[in-house]
């Protein structure tokens, strides 16, 4: 089971991976989280520079393919070996995140993104896609707090963007939901910690041998 976690900066997709990780594991399930960009070493150097707020002058182009290059590495290092050994993947960002951010926000070309995901993937799709969707000032609010108390102000290139691009993000992502919804589900990230959690799981525990 290939599952990813997406959405604007804030939405709280770390967090959630997290509890629902400790509570797969509770009942039984191999798993291992992951993220993108940064899911291996090589990765983490390309994630240093995809975030890196002194990294102002780089081009969409340029962001797109380094996220193609961290994402070919991924699959083959890290998710692709994990699903053949029958463990459940739990993933932090996927390839709809280059449509989200590289497609809709920059205005790369779709057709582009998609034939580098298509390469780079292997054709491995994610079975399930929880988007963690929540106002952009709700998110940026959360993210910018998040960086400060976690002293990482300077990997916060996105963060920086104005209001007017996450927009954006999050208007792409709610496109990709619309004409996928039998992949996507739409959580509402306004909601408690526990609330997005318990929804979460109320949705996988169909997936759960019994």
């Amino acid at each position: 089971m290939f599952i990813t976690f997406e959405g604007i900066e804030g939405c709280g997709k770390t967090t959630q991976i997290k509890r629902n990780e400790k509570k797969l594991k509770s009942h039984g399930i191999p798993l291992i989280t992951t993220l993108e960009p940064g899911g291996t070493i090589i990765g983490m150097d390309i994630r240093r520079i995809l975030l890196n707020s002194r990294n102002k002058n780089l081009s969409p182009l340029t962001e797109l393919i380094l996220y193609a290059a961290d994402r070919a590495q991924h699959v083959e290092e890290i998710i692709e070996p994990a699903l053949d050994q029958g463990k459940w993947v739990l993933c932090d960002r996927f390839f709809d995140a280059t449509m989200a951010y590289q497609g809709s926000a920059r205005g790369l070309d779709r057709e582009l993104i998609k034939f580098l995901n298509d390469k780079v993937t292997h054709g491995i799709r994610p079975d399930i896609t929880f988007l963690l969707d929540c106002p952009v000032e709700v998110g940026l609010d959360r993210a910018l707090k998040r960086n400060k108390a976690l002293s990482q102000e300077g990997q916060d290139r996105f963060e920086r963007e104005k209001p007017d691009f996450h927009r954006m993000v999050r208007k792409g992502y709610l496109e990709l939901a619309r004409k996928d919804n039998k992949r996507f589900v739409v959580i509402d990230a306004t909601l408690t910690e526990d609330d997005v959690e318990q929804e979460i799981f109320q949705f996988l525990m169909q997936f759960l041998e019994t």
